[in-house]
């Protein structure tokens, strides 16, 4: 091939890498694009919710138990309502925003967290008020935090030092006209008690809501004359 044939090869074959490039150079930001966008879809998708299966779950209900939220043996790998009850004690407890969904805030508290210390190393139920969570104290330290629903606005639960005075499995509120299963009186007519409705918020008429999950371990770790602490 002569020279001249030569250079216009070589010219062509530049023309062609030159168009491969300007065809690349977008794909390669468009790709970009794609990962950036997908890098902040990231945190959304991941979050875990009522309702939320898998691996994902399962390691996070192995930390709630390993923290005191959650029985030992709940962790099953499915979001459900006992679950969804530990996550909004932890977010209490840290000082987040109760809603019982694990999103980028509350899964770095949880990677920081220790078990919750209690007021008191002396056995008994501690009602820690601010943030809506009750400790059971036994051996020394928390064996379990539990969310629960306090008193609201204008129906304060009374707060200080009592003792468990009365156990009934069932208990009748006449002036509420409302069933109080696993009801253990501590002060007057207030009880920590089963109860079906128990919200990330204080509802109750100044008695102390535990949710239906857990309300026969707490009953089960009363007994008459335990100490019962409430406190803001």
């Amino acid at each position: 091939m002569s020279v001249m044939g030569r250079g216009v090869v070589a010219l062509g074959v530049a023309v062609l890498l030159g168009m491969a490039c300007s065809i690349a150079a977008p794909a390669r930001a468009a790709a970009r694009g794609e990962a950036a966008v997908a890098s902040h879809a990231a945190p959304a998708a991941s979050m875990l919710k009522l309702g939320s299966r898998g691996a994902a779950v399962r390691a996070l209900q192995h930390r709630l138990v390993e923290l005191g939220y959650l029985p030992v043996g709940a962790a099953d790998g499915s979001f459900g309502i006992q679950t969804w009850h530990a996550v909004v004690a932890f977010q209490g407890w840290s000082g987040i925003g109760r809603d019982g969904v694990v999103g980028a805030r509350t899964r770095a508290a949880l990677a920081r967290a220790q078990r919750p210390v209690p007021w008191s190393r002396a056995e008994g139920m501690e009602v820690h008020i601010s943030q809506q969570v009750l400790l059971l104290v036994r051996g020394g330290r928390v064996q379990r935090a539990i969310h629960v629903s306090t008193g609201r606005s204008g129906w304060p639960t009374p707060v200080g030092r009592f003792r468990v005075t009365e156990r009934l499995t069932l208990s009748w509120s006449r002036p509420f006209q409302s069933w109080m299963p696993l009801a253990q009186y501590f002060y007057s007519g207030y009880a920590i008690h089963e109860y079906h409705d128990v919200p990330a918020y204080p509802a109750s008429h100044g008695c102390v809501r535990v949710p239906e999950a857990e309300a026969a371990k707490v009953w089960r770790f009363g007994r008459i004359g335990m100490r019962v602490w409430t406190a803001g």
